[in-house]
Formats: structure tokens, sequence, C-alpha cells
């Protein structure tokens, strides 16, 4: 039998340092204190707190402002969290993370058309407007437009472990996201398949949302399976 790990005394202080933020009431963006106070109030040198709060700002919990101080991070409540150590995929890895996003997103789709109001869905327009405006050249913007209308949509679903889901295969696989709109490389098309997709939310016809957002990411697989094969 295996010895059981014992945690460090890092491991110790990160707890620490989670506890002091939930007990505190402290919510993302509030300022903690300083390195100084840390040190002093957990008894430990500086070198062990500061690879504590490395850990805690990997993760999202904290956000270290150079200059300015230690900071309560946005995603210190959630439960999926993207893994900061990812390597680049290969062709078959980027045809699994088309296939689940297949998998996840058309029943997100629908929810979303379901349960968006008047003001959610205006900036989900909003955000194809923008990918609207770069369409010739511009890929980075247009990449970023891209992904923030599927994550706004898997949002909208109203199931925040799903939306995380989403959003941590988008972040992770940002570079392969990017890869997979060159390979593409039929702009107007990718853009009238998400606005096909915004219609059918808009309408609250799920049915429609979910079907349509297979069949876009089902498009998107097929022609770089295609591709990648000529390659």
């Amino acid at each position: 039998m295996s010895e059981v790990t014992r945690p460090t005394l890092s491991d110790a202080l990160t707890e620490r340092m989670l506890e002091l933020i939930r007990t505190g009431g402290h919510r993302p963006g509030d300022r903690l204190p300083s390195t100084r106070e840390l040190s002093q109030r957990f008894a430990v040198t500086t070198p062990t707190l500061r690879e504590a709060l490395r850990r805690l700002e990997a993760t999202g919990a904290i956000e270290l402002r150079h200059g300015s101080g230690i900071y309560v991070g946005a995603d210190i409540e959630r439960v999926v969290l993207p893994n900061p150590n990812m390597r680049e995929l290969h062709a078959a890895q980027l045809l699994e993370l088309l296939g689940a996003r297949i998998v996840i997103e058309p029943p997100l789709a629908a929810l979303a058309a379901r349960h968006a109001d008047a003001e959610e869905l205006a900036a989900l327009r909003q955000l194809l407007d923008q990918a609207g405006r770069h369409l010739r050249g511009e890929d980075a913007i247009l990449h970023d437009a891209n992904m923030s209308f599927h994550r706004a949509t898997a949002r909208l679903a109203g199931n925040s472990v799903l939306h995380e889901v989403v959003d941590s295969l988008l972040t992770v696989h940002g570079p392969e996201q990017r890869e997979i709109l060159q390979i593409f490389d039929d702009r107007s098309r990718d853009y009238e398949e998400h606005l096909a997709i915004l219609e059918a939310i808009e309408t609250r016809d799920a049915a429609q949302a979910e079907a349509r957002m297979r069949s876009h990411l089902m498009d998107v697989k097929t022609v770089i399976e295609q591709r990648l094969i000529k390659m």
C-alpha cells in the first residue's frame, strides 16, 4: 500500500488563505491584506507565502497586481477550472475537442432559447454584429467575438457548471480554436451559421437552436477532418 501523502506547509497555507477569503466575506475584486500582513498573520516566511499565492493565482482564486496588491480572483467560485499546463493538441485531439463541443453545446443553445431575457439576447446580437465587422483579415478580433458568442450562449443556458466546461475548453484550447478558424477558412459561412443559431434563440425555438448549433459544429468538424487529411 502506498503511503498517504502528507500535506505540506504550502498546502495548509493555501487552505488557510481560502478560509480567510470565505469567512471574511470577500468577493471577487476585493483587496486582501498585504504580503507582509499575511506572513505575520500566518507566521510563515515570505517565500512560503508566495508559493501558496502562486498556487491560488494559477486557479484564479486570487489576482496578484504588481505594485497594487493581492485581490480576490474572478474564478474563486468556479467548479470547473481550465488546466494552465495543457500542451498543444495534435490533429486527433483537435477533432476530439470539436466532438466534445458537439455533445455539450447544442443542448445549451436550446436552453438559452428558453431562458435568455431581452437584454441578454441584445448582448448576444452585439457580439455577432462585432464579428460581422471583422470578416476580412482581422482574425484575432473575429476569433474573440466568435468564442465570446459560444461562451455567452452556454452561459445563457442557466447551468453554471456546463458554462464553465465550455469556457474551460475554449480557454485552454484557444490556439487550437484559432487554428480551426484558419483551417475552416470560410469566415462568411461561419458567421451566417452563427446568425442562424442566434435567430433560433431569439424566436425561442429551442429545437431549431439545438439543431443549428449541432449542424454548425458538425460542419466545422467535417471540414477540419477533410483538410487535415490533405495536409
